[in-house]
């Protein structure tokens, strides 16, 4: 830190009854008075270099033994007063980056030009200023710092914009050419100058060399100094990034712990009135920070960002900070992680966390015009789009695959859809969260994205053991976005098995794992008692492959799936279940969307069996017949 000294004389101040004096063989003359403090003094040491304090002389009458001035708005109070007094007495005063603004301010009010004195206090502090100050790293800073006690003096002696300009040009400069003080200039060098893996480790950290100490900075003097540097343009994006992050790690720490203590009911209208400015204060940080993000992808992490979001919903801050930090974070969804996706809503809400914000987020990333969608959405089929040919949307599914094969998104939205399905898995343990957001959510990720369904029926498992009210159609509307031919063994083997879901989708699962095992020659999952009383109950055999259905098979209710007479004969076997279960889909075209739409069954495509199947179960069905044409 740089330091000045003025004056040769020794310190004569003394204080004598309340009243501030200086040891002199001269009687006072002058009686000052500042903000409540009174000093005795001499009029010809100071009037010779103060013009303000001689224009007051002029204009108040004089007493017999002492002249009173009053200044009641001294800038910087009776300690910068007292600086410029002695200055004029010729006592030694010590200014540095502490002092001088209060001393600057001070000597600009008494006037302590050279149009008075040739040297006088104003042209020392601008040398002193300019030339050593503003040279120092930490000088600028503490100098800036101190700035905030007197801000339109400090703006109208162009102090502050001075300090902002000199910090922005250092910390564009390798720190070996910036003048630091002392124990900060060591352990700048100490982590340059390292070698081996503990240099390469703390590489990073020399090129940010600058954003600890300017975070010390209130939240307005960060945001002019921050966008000094920016516009500089030589620091990449990334360190800006960095910074910020640092900032806000120091200013917004245990954000939701201090808001919620805000929420208690407070004991006088003072706490609650603090409890606010807190808030007030945090807010204005919060959207301070925002509007400081650099624009290029990648410059914050993906967490940094979901953390602010949190804070912000927490803060209750403008709507539009909360859509710029949602459009940033569907740049780089795939980067995050599930814990922090759960953005905790207000206390006042039913629900645990906000899944709108998360909803936004999500159709943000998918608008990014990576890639078209594998398939039309939901909502927007009709019944003609539902009764399309599979051999169509095989042939549409590889054309979108190959244009897909060339596009740098699929293994972005491959994460994403990851991250969603484990999402869904924490959010559906809220017993108040509405199934229509659930399936949203769900529905928000294209189905190529899952390359199977088995975290997706794992959060749908845990849905219904959290939402055990759900009726049948509800139950049926919320497995609809589970594909069965994408469960895996295991996830087949325990769906078969879970009472909570539709007798429907049991019996899907059985079909695809029996057409799986009759392809591998694996055995088919073995159920517990009562699934097979259930399917029993209604004349199916879950341990053989599908066979003719009894001309009384009847599944009362929404889980009826079966109303087609028996079959004819074996070769139709397949065909006929394929029948009954669009059967099924048909009845289910009065289920419409709340907007109109009527949303697409998926049962119908679940049935679609692949090539080799079909020959395996032409192959058994042929075999059966022969049996039988020999008994």
């Amino acid at each position: 830190m740089k330091f000045m000294k003025l004056g040769s004389r020794p310190d004569t101040f003394y204080t004598n009854e309340a009243v501030r004096s200086v040891s002199s063989e001269v009687t006072s003359d002058l009686i000052v008075q500042v903000k409540g403090s009174r000093y005795l003094l001499h009029k010809f040491p100071l009037l010779s270099k103060c013009l303000r304090l001689q224009r007051i002389c002029s204009e108040s009458p004089e007493t017999l033994q002492h002249q009173i001035v009053q200044i009641p708005d001294f800038p910087g109070g009776t300690e910068a007063f007292e600086l410029c007094a002695k200055f004029c007495y010729g006592i030694t005063i010590t200014l540095s980056a502490y002092n001088i603004v209060a001393a600057r301010c001070a000597a600009e009010y008494l006037q302590m030009t050279e149009d008075v004195e040739k040297g006088n206090l104003v042209y020392k502090l601008e040398v002193f200023f300019n030339s050593c100050i503003l040279h120092g790293w930490r000088d600028s800073i503490v100098t800036l710092h101190t700035t905030k006690a007197f801000p339109l003096w400090s703006e109208d002696l162009r102090i502050t914009s001075r300090c902002i300009e000199a910090i922005a040009l250092k910390a564009s400069t390798h720190p070996s050419k910036v003048s630091l003080s002392h124990s900060h200039s060591r352990r700048v060098q100490d982590d340059v100058s390292c070698n081996g893996v503990e240099g390469q480790r703390q590489r990073p950290a020399a090129k940010r060399w600058w954003a600890e100490d300017i975070a010390e900075l209130g939240i307005d003097l960060y945001w002019r100094t921050m966008i000094a540097i920016k516009s500089d343009g030589k620091i990449p994006s990334n360190l800006i990034g960095e910074a910020l992050q640092i900032y806000a790690s120091r200013w917004l720490p245990n954000i939701s712990r201090k808001i919620k203590a805000t929420r208690e009911p407070a004991g006088s209208n003072s706490d609650s009135d603090s409890a606010s400015e807190v808030t007030s204060k945090s807010r204005l940080l919060l959207e301070s920070i925002v509007s400081l993000l650099p624009s290029e992808k990648g410059a914050v992490s993906c967490s940094f960002l979901l953390k602010l979001l949190k804070a912000a919903n927490i803060l209750n801050v403008s709507s539009s900070s909360k859509m710029e930090l949602a459009r940033r974070v569907a740049l780089q969804v795939e980067e995050a992680r599930v814990s922090d996706m759960l953005i905790p809503l207000s206390s006042s809400s039913n629900t645990l966390y906000d899944v709108d914000i998360v909803l936004t987020i999500l159709e943000q990333f998918m608008l990014q015009g990576q890639s078209p969608p594998t398939s039309p959405p939901r909502s927007k089929l009709g019944t003609e789009r539902r009764r399309r040919s599979r051999s169509a949307e095989n042939i549409d599914f590889k054309l979108q695959e190959s244009r897909r094969s060339s596009s740098a998104s699929h293994s972005s939205k491959l994460k994403v859809a990851k991250i969603v399905d484990g999402y869904l898995q924490q959010i559906a343990k809220d017993i108040n969260l509405p199934l229509s957001k659930f399936i949203a959510v769900a529905e928000t990720i294209p189905d190529f994205s899952r390359l199977d369904h088995d975290e997706l029926y794992r959060a749908i498992d845990i849905y219904l053991k959290a939402h055990p009210d759900l009726n049948k159609s509800e139950r049926k509307k919320l497995c609809r976005v589970l594909d069965c031919k994408k469960l895996s063994v295991e996830a087949c083997m325990h769906a078969a098995q879970n009472e909570k879901l539709p007798l429907r989708v049991v019996v899907q699962v059985l079909f695809f794992e029996q057409t799986r095992a009759a392809t591998t020659g694996h055995k088919v999952t073995d159920l517990p008692s009562n699934i097979k009383a259930l399917l029993a109950s209604h004349n199916i055999d879950p341990s053989k492959p599908p066979r003719a259905l009894s001309t009384t098979t009847s599944i009362p209710g929404d889980d009826q799936w079966s109303t087609v007479s028996g079959l004819r004969s074996p070769k139709s076997r397949i065909s006929t279940l394929r029948m009954k279960l669009a059967e099924d889909d048909d009845l289910d075209e009065n289920d419409m969307n709340p907007d109109g739409m009527g949303r697409p069954s998926k049962f119908k495509g679940f049935c679609a069996l692949p090539t080799g199947p079909k020959k395996m179960f032409s192959r058994l069905l042929s075999t059966n017949r022969n049996a039988t044409e020999k008994s």
